[in-house]
């Protein structure tokens, strides 16, 4: 116990209004900081990579030179998740994707509670994401639909489109795709970044120690996206669905999405599952020895944990299983 630093041990006394709200975080309102790591999360990925996306659309549209690209966006989304994870999962566990908490919710106990304030945090955190970026672009966004309504009705054909303004937000497939090569193209990427996810989540894989495990997923993401995105691509529920409501609040029932809207907020919920599945029979050796550096975060956030399970109890009670801690610790 003695080996431990807490961040109050060597910062001082912090200001008195965040001291007196610290004082009901592990508490009362613990489940509103999770919340917020959750929604803020995917609000910082969807924020990245709808602006990269708003840039790309509007460009082509506007015939704006250099106007982003399918590699920029790939980048857009990875630097935004990279983001999510470094900045919010040390307070919620970064899920930042539905499909994430579901399988945690299946295979790993997670309390159906959480999880379903989880969920709506999540698609919370794309919804605004999204409704920012509209607000920011809208000049040039009002400046492609007059271009595409001057176009007659190609145009106007193109607008809920990937190449048009609606795409933007509300994910979808080009004009003539196949739903069915469709569902097959995201069910196939959702079950690799899945299992991508679970390889860095463990703790005996020795060549991804924890600092390396977010720029891994990242790069998941990317080259998903590189590869993929023009097939279409939605990949979490979260950003797709957030988006699909922030489209729908822009432009109304236009903007559902038909068919294809189902495919892309649901289908990754399942190939995820399947990822964890074929992760843990395929992949998974109990036998394997944990390294030094996922045992010293493991054992972080075990005490991390445990001291917040003692803030819940009277400052006595406090003190007194504070006290039988380090007694047993000593012991052992």
């Amino acid at each position: 116990m003695s080996n431990l630093v807490h961040l109050s041990d060597i910062r001082g006394r912090r200001p008195r209004a965040f001291a007196a709200f610290e004082r009901h975080r592990h508490t009362s309102v613990h489940w509103l900081v999770e919340c917020f790591a959750e929604a803020l999360g995917v609000f910082l990925y969807t924020y990245a990579g709808v602006g990269s996306q708003a840039l790309y659309v509007i460009g082509n549209i506007l015939e704006i030179p250099g106007a982003s690209s399918t590699l920029q966006i790939g980048f857009a989304y990875a630097c935004g998740i990279l983001l999510a994870i470094t900045v919010c999962s040390a307070t919620s566990g970064g899920h930042f994707n539905p499909a994430i908490t579901i399988t945690n919710l299946v295979f790993n106990r997670f309390p159906p509670l959480k999880g379903l304030r989880y969920l709506a945090a999540q698609i919370l955190g794309g919804y605004i994401a999204c409704l920012l970026v509209y607000v920011q672009y809208k000049t040039l966004i009002l400046d492609t639909e007059a271009v595409l309504l001057a176009a007659g009705p190609k145009g106007e054909a193109t607008f809920y489109t990937p190449s048009g303004p609606g795409g933007i937000f509300a994910l979808s497939l080009p004009l003539g795709s196949n739903l069915g090569r469709a569902f097959i193209n995201e069910f196939v990427v959702d079950v690799v970044l899945g299992i991508t996810i679970f390889a860095t989540l463990d703790p005996t894989n020795t060549l991804l120690p924890p600092a390396v495990g977010p720029m891994v997923i990242s790069l998941a993401y990317a080259v998903a996206i590189w590869s993929f995105s023009a097939n279409g691509l939605a990949a979490n529920a979260a950003r797709d669905v957030g988006g699909r409501l922030a489209a729908l609040t822009i432009w109304g029932m236009p903007a559902a999405g038909g068919s294809y809207a189902a495919l892309a907020a649901l289908t990754n919920i399942p190939a995820t599952l399947l990822a964890y599945v074929l992760y843990e029979l395929m992949l998974t050796d109990s036998d394997r020895v944990v390294p030094a550096a996922h045992v010293e975060i493991i054992n972080a956030h075990k005490n991390h944990r445990r001291l917040r399970a003692l803030a819940s109890d009277s400052d006595e009670n406090f003190e007194r299983k504070e006290k039988e801690h380090v007694t047993e610790v000593e012991r052992v």
